[in-house]
């Protein structure tokens, strides 16, 4: 069963193109205009072990518009490789530390989207990516490949760590919870 997937959003404000393989190696090939987002998406490559190529245009020079069109493709594209959940794990939680930075990140894929953070971060910005759009782009994320989503922060100073910490434990909570791990759907409903 293949779980690879091309997408393409085209708006007058963005031009994005993802390409995606759930049982990848971590290959990744992103190019946006946003260099820290473009390494955090490297991160969410390298840690879930999932195939990642994205090409993203802002059309408007607006990175709230690029972060928001890529989680939606993104996450679009994920939920049509996952098709109808067949003998995923579903859920996963891990707490995954990155020097001062302690996170916790848990997840449902149930078709039920949910999303709460609680990560706090001084800095206004880090390099050329706006701090809020962290929580803009995960709410995104969720909403279009539905799932429940919750991102806790337990320890950290340091914005960058604790942003890509926040990565990082996504990652490796969506690498657990995508596993193949039967035939048969996780639910008592037969669907999700």
């Amino acid at each position: 069963m293949s779980r690879k997937v091309e997408k393409i959003r085209t708006t007058k404000e963005t031009d994005i193109k993802i390409k995606i393989n759930l049982d990848g190696s971590a290959m990744y090939n992103i190019d946006l205009p946003c260099n820290f987002f473009k390494h955090m998406l490297e991160q969410f490559s390298a840690h879930s072990g999932v195939d990642l190529d994205v090409c993203a245009k802002s059309l408007d020079n607006n990175f709230h518009h690029l972060i928001e069109d890529c989680a939606i493709t993104i996450g679009s594209a994920v939920n049509e490789a996952l098709k109808d959940k067949k003998g995923i794990k579903r859920y996963s939680s891990v707490i995954l530390p990155m020097d001062d930075a302690l996170i916790l990140c848990a997840l449902d894929i149930c078709q039920r989207p949910y999303f709460k953070m609680d990560v706090r971060i001084k800095e206004d910005k880090i390099e050329d990516f706006e701090v809020g759009l962290l929580y803009h782009f995960f709410q995104s994320l969720s909403y279009s490949l539905g799932i429940c989503l919750h991102i806790k922060m337990l320890e950290g100073f340091d914005a960058h760590h604790i942003i890509e910490a926040v990565f990082k434990a996504f990652a490796k909570c969506f690498q657990d919870a995508i596993k193949i791990q039967g035939d048969k759907i996780p639910s008592t409903k037969g669907l999700l």
